[in-house]
């Protein structure tokens, strides 16, 4: 049998790629940043052709500090940014235009002419059939902009010339060839019907996008694979494909959140709670997503209720690169705990408008309750508690939609490292939060959707010994952070509210 798994992680910030082995052990890792591109305020690109040279490269190194050769891979796994948007030429394999991330606003004018067509009622229909409301977060408005904008793509498009993908298809189309994705990623599209897996024609009419340009929706782990890789890649021969999920879900499977009601958060660039809802679509009424949270071949799709965050991690490298208080991101953890307490400053990072459970497209990132007595050391706390109050919300809400008490909270992503930050989040939700010993449970995730497609892992029970505890936060009961410190969260929000301008 071969040695590893490979995981292909192309994230928001960086593409890296990881060999992982049957304990899930990292064996060898390669990481490349890529430029964030910002042509307007409020709109936000990648270079697509960037991001695959990157991800060769990652490949190449992690294939030489692994010491290994394709012959050594059982199979590979991709997890990705999952709405950001990218069009290319199937013949020439050049993008029409840079990848409209997934916290672009440019498609806000689109979403609200759709919202307020007289009659149609499109956001309760695109809720029903998709799961989503009519927000610029997802893909399907990212791709009637580039249609209604890029000279051409239109007519190409419906030829089937102009093929589009969100990061995993486009990856997998430069690695096999093949034009696929899998359900978790098409679910966030706003295209794609819930309960047939397929795209939705009704939905396609309404957002006018053609269904030739659109891949094949496939399962998450599939035992056949989406292709092999060309003999000339980067992993020097032919590996199967043969897992892909959502960066988001790819999380959720990484720690094991395999039974209904598992929940786990993931702290990156944004952050994303993800609760399993089992085989049960759940509609929710308190502003969260419906969403896939993972198909394994031929079984029954599992859904999820999902919470998200614009801007948590990236509120951090903010602070770093803007404010310039910071040199590194792990500086922030020390230069917070110089102080007790916010002294009364709060941080609302609506740089993107705001995500759920409020869905303000016009709110505004705002810091409030300065004085002189305020230092850095209280912004830096305040940014740290912005993240652990965004998540409060969105478990409230998570609450009350499923009816289900979230006893603990599993955590991974980047920001997880920082202690304080864990405990400040125990406080201001009242709930037990563990970290795993492997904190890159995305990566890992793809790892076992690849690995249980081939037979590397046998079934779900030969990783759950896999998942070791790295650390347990357990609420202080006399924090009032849950208390006043929250109902002053929730002022500063509404105050951000109204702000955006045209």
């Amino acid at each position: 049998m071969s040695k590893y798994i490979v995981s292909i992680d192309q994230g928001t910030t960086s593409s890296r790629t990881i060999l992982f082995d049957k304990s899930g052990n990292i064996v060898s890792s390669h990481q490349l940043e890529h430029e964030q591109i910002f042509p307007k305020a409020g709109w936000v690109e990648h270079d697509a052709l960037e991001i695959w040279a990157n991800t060769q490269k990652t490949i190449t190194e992690a294939m030489r500090w692994g010491n290994a050769t394709h012959k050594d891979i059982a199979a590979v796994g991709i997890t990705n940014q999952r709405e950001t948007t990218v069009v290319w030429n199937r013949h020439t394999g050049k993008p029409y235009h840079n990848a409209i991330v997934w916290q672009d606003l440019r498609t806000d004018a689109i979403c609200k002419s759709m919202e307020n067509e007289p009659g149609k009622g499109l956001m309760d229909l695109f809720k029903k059939r998709s799961g989503l409301p009519l927000s610029t977060y997802f893909a399907g408005p990212k791709i009637r902009w580039l249609l209604d904008n890029v000279p051409s793509l239109r007519e190409d498009s419906e030829k089937g010339d102009a093929i589009f993908g969100t990061m995993d298809t486009w990856i997998l189309w430069n690695l096999t060839g093949e034009h696929v994705t899998d359900v978790t990623n098409a679910s966030r599209t706003m295209l794609m019907n819930l309960e047939t897996l397929d795209w939705d024609e009704e939905l396609l009419e309404h957002m006018d996008v053609p269904r030739a340009m659109l891949p094949k929706i496939l399962p998450s782990s599939y035992r056949k694979g989406y292709g092999k890789t060309r003999a000339n890649s980067a992993f020097g021969g032919e590996v199967v494909v043969a897992g892909i999920l959502g960066d988001q879900q790819a999380a959720t499977v990484g720690q094991l959140c395999f039974e209904k009601g598992d929940v786990k958060n993931t702290y990156g660039t944004g952050c994303f709670m993800l609760m399993n809802t089992g085989h049960q679509i759940n509609h929710s009424t308190h502003g969260l997503l419906t969403t896939l949270c993972y198909q394994f071949d031929s079984e029954k799709p599992v859904y999820a209720l999902e919470g998200s965050v614009a801007i948590s991690g990236a509120l951090v490298q903010w602070v770093r690169d803007n404010l310039e208080l910071i040199s590194s991101a792990p500086e922030i953890e020390a230069l917070a705990a110089g102080v007790e307490d916010n002294g009364g400053v709060y941080f609302v990072p609506a740089f993107s408008g705001l995500y759920a459970p409020y869905w303000r497209s016009d709110a505004r990132g705002v810091i409030v309750g300065l004085t002189r007595y305020i230092t850095k050391k209280h912004i830096a706390r305040a940014t740290l508690e912005a993240t652990a109050f965004q998540t409060r919300d969105v478990i409230d809400a998570m609450k009350a939609d499923s009816g289900i008490d979230i006893a603990v909270l599993k955590v991974d992503g980047g920001m997880v490292v920082n202690n304080l930050m864990m405990q400040i989040q125990a406080d201001v939700i009242n709930t037990v939060v563990i970290r795993p010993k492997v904190i890159e449970s995305t990566a890992l995730g793809a790892a076992y959707a690849a690995g249980l497609a081939v037979g590397y892992w046998k079934s779900v029970d030969d990783i759950r010994d896999n998942w070791q505890e790295g650390g347990r936060f357990t609420p202080d009961a006399s924090s009032s952070l849950r208390t006043e410190g929250y109902s002053s969260w929730q002022d500063a929000v509404h105050r951000s509210f109204g702000l955006a301008r045209d």
